[in-house]
């Protein structure tokens, strides 16, 4: 069940469920989820530093990554076919007996902007910032700009709560993250 309005409020009130700081939560609170903002830190992807990225080898995504912060009028422009990892300015806590899902909101999508590449999905347990797949699928470049409402999360409830949550007694490696993090996997056992 996704939780309304009504839910979300009381969720956050009640302080298990942390979605903060919030510039304005009358505004991000939606009828079923809550906006999220974009905040002005990236890491881009520079093709020219290898030859292909090797998810067993993660020097080569360090080498082809290069992490830059914007400045909040200048904004990040993003081009036509690019690629790159945002966050989002709103620290995140979700209890264990709720999932959530980051989409981008309709008035990004009709930019051409794609927030999530495959990583919409927030475990239960998860506590820190998200990282934002920016994608530019359109043929025009988009200036994003620090603080815009991008994203949307939308809390579901589970039939009970995990067990196991995300976070260190799984060895989950994103717990906590500040600002966009690069794709950990080669610290995949298998």
């Amino acid at each position: 069940m996704i939780l309304s309005d009504k839910d979300l409020k009381a969720r956050l009130a009640r302080g298990d469920l942390v979605v903060g700081p919030m510039a304005d939560p009358e505004l991000q609170l939606q009828p079923a989820s809550i906006d999220v903002r974009l905040d002005r830190e990236f890491i881009v992807y520079r093709p020219a530093q290898i030859a292909c990225l090797d998810p067993r080898d993660g020097a080569t995504i360090e080498a082809a990554t290069e992490r830059i912060v914007v400045d909040e009028e200048e904004g990040f422009i993003l081009h036509p076919g690019e690629f790159g990892l945002g966050s989002t300015v709103e620290r995140v806590t979700i209890p264990a007996d709720l999932v959530a899902r980051v989409d981008g909101r309709s008035s990004i999508g009709r930019l051409a902007v794609v927030v999530h590449a495959t990583a919409g999905f927030i475990d239960p347990g998860f506590s820190g910032q998200i990282t934002l797949e920016l994608s530019n699928i359109g043929p025009i470049p988009v200036r994003l700009y620090p603080g815009m409402r991008v994203a949307q999360l939308v809390l579901y409830t589970m039939t009970s709560a995990a067990e196991r949550p995300y976070g260190p007694a799984r060895g989950s490696r994103y717990q906590h993250q500040q600002g966009p993090v690069v794709s950990r996997i080669s610290r995949d056992s298998g």
